[in-house]
């Protein structure tokens, strides 16, 4: 029996899944947490790989492995491979001000044009903007850009800080996917290569991707090495922190893992509802949206993952529960007490801001209250219609850009949740298929490592766990649409 390792290192937690390489048989599995916040010290993240690894059982039989990670996260790493500062990740929305003036300097048409996307507060080139601007001593010691996946794939090949790794700080052995590359504003999913002049553009400084090798005197900030799925970063090493000899795959970001888990191929719409909650489908062409709904990423298999992302999605469950006083379980069986469209009460979700629309200072907003519908039972379901309707309104932009859906895959924490399967089939106009539970970013990233292994994509098929027929309920989404426009009132 082969065995290949798969990490997840998302925004809350480390989850590394064990696979046998020719069944996809789930052999064991680990976790560690992450500390909350925005900004965060990529050392946490380390630590909980690590500890997640042991939580498997360690990897002394593993023959590769590979890590997808959060997106669009910046990692500033100086001359001696260390951290210049905490990592910014996608969920820090102070680089804001930073993407209106990126925008507003080219033009949401050029950067669409040359990145297919058009930059968010999310997005790396808003975050080195931002790190320009606000704190330039920190800027002026950046010698390398890693995304997160990035920085832990190059720890764990044994490179970092001379007195924390065997090989020392070559960050010219930094490697990425073309996925991650994508989210940064500075990638180009149409000619498979970074764009300098935008990160100049963005950070004031030169760059250049890696190449392998340390390359002498040249002082331009290193880029990781862009490396395709079925690619191997490299091999672990004697005295690193896993054991030696165990290949490493390129890795990718957490949507194309979670996109190579679930095996999705064209026809797929894939909804996730997790800390964030993601519309995005596979397609075999590069898909550009100049109005900026939706992002045009690459996938980790060679084609496309045009993708909308909600900063709001099963945290407003808990939230709303939190407000009523029960669990996720009792909420689901408030929320189906109630008839569609929760007596016409209607939440629009906006609880951090949000990313699609673009309104990072928004806040959230329940609309629609009488004597009569203001009942636990209407709330809870308000705060499932919402949270669903927001993510119904992005993959309809997705499929606005001409992409091709057959059917709806709803993953994620709360895709279990019966009252979020029944209000998904009627604000989705496809059939809903929910597959079994399963850490899938994880299991993509295993994906990546058998894949980089073997040279052959492994054929693992994730079983279901429940299909639904479409029973639209046009009413739940038009309402939603009508109050959005409350939803964008300024934080205090």
């Amino acid at each position: 029996m082969s065995l290949v390792a798969g990490v997840d290192s998302s925004t809350q937690s480390c989850k590394v899944v064990v696979r046998d390489l020719s069944t996809g048989e789930l052999v064991r599995q680990g976790s560690a947490g992450h500390p909350e916040g925005t900004e965060v010290p990529p050392a946490a993240w380390w630590e909980a790989l690590l500890a997640a690894i042991a939580d498997a059982g360690g990897l002394d039989d593993v023959a590769a492995l590979s890590v997808a990670g959060q997106q669009h996260g910046l990692v500033a790493l100086d001359a001696e491979g260390r951290v210049v500062r905490d990592a910014l990740l996608w969920n820090d929305t102070r680089s804001a001000p930073a993407a209106r003036d990126l925008i507003d300097e080219l033009g949401a048409d050029e950067w669409a044009r040359r990145t297919g996307s058009v930059p968010v507060a999310s997005f790396t080139a808003t975050k080195l903007r931002w790190l320009r601007d606000a704190e330039p001593e920190n800027a002026a010691r950046v010698a390398a850009v890693a995304l997160p996946h990035d920085w832990l794939t190059w720890r764990l090949l044994g490179f970092g800080p001379a007195d924390e790794s065997p090989l020392g700080p070559d960050l010219d052995a930094l490697v990425t996917d073309r996925s991650d590359a994508s989210g940064t504003s500075y990638w180009s999913p149409t000619h498979e290569a970074y764009d300098l002049d935008l990160f100049e553009h963005a950070f004031g400084r030169g760059a250049r991707e890696a190449t392998g090798s340390p390359a002498g005197d040249d002082d331009r900030i290193v880029l990781p090495r862009v490396l395709q799925a079925d690619r191997a970063a490299g091999t672990t090493v004697a005295d690193g922190p896993v054991p030696a000899g165990i290949v490493v795959g390129a890795g990718a970001g957490d949507n194309a893992g979670a996109a190579l888990g679930l095996d999705a191929t064209v026809g797929d719409l894939v909804i996730s509802i997790g800390t964030s909650g993601t519309a995005f489908a596979v397609t075999d062409r590069p898909v550009t949206d100049p109005s900026g709904t939706v992002a045009g990423f690459a996938d980790a298999a060679g084609g496309y993952l045009p993708l909308i992302a909600t900063l709001n999605a099963a945290r407003v469950l808990s939230s709303i529960g939190g407000l009523l006083g029960v669990d996720h379980d009792e909420l689901a069986r408030l929320a189906l007490a109630a008839e569609p469209g929760a007596g016409g009460v209607t939440l629009v979700p906006y609880f951090e801001g949000e990313r699609t629309p673009d309104l990072p200072d928004a806040t959230a907003t329940l609309s629609g209250l009488t004597l009569a519908s203001s009942t636990r039972e209407n709330l809870a379901r308000a705060a499932v219609e919402g949270m669903l309707s927001a993510l119904s309104d992005g993959a309809a932009a997705v499929r606005r850009q001409g992409v091709e859906a057959t059917r709806v895959l709803l993953i994620g924490g709360a895709a279990l949740n019966p009252a979020v399967q029944e209000v998904a089939r009627q604000v989705f106009d496809l059939p809903v298929v929910v597959p079994e539970p399963g850490e899938y970013v994880a299991d993509g990233a295993a994906r990546q490592a058998g894949w980089a292994l073997s040279g052959t994509r492994p054929s693992w098929a994730p079983a279901t766990s429940a299909s639904f027929e479409a029973d639209l309920r046009p009413a739940v989404g038009e309402r939603y649409r009508a109050a959005q426009g409350l939803g964008s009132l300024p934080r205090p």
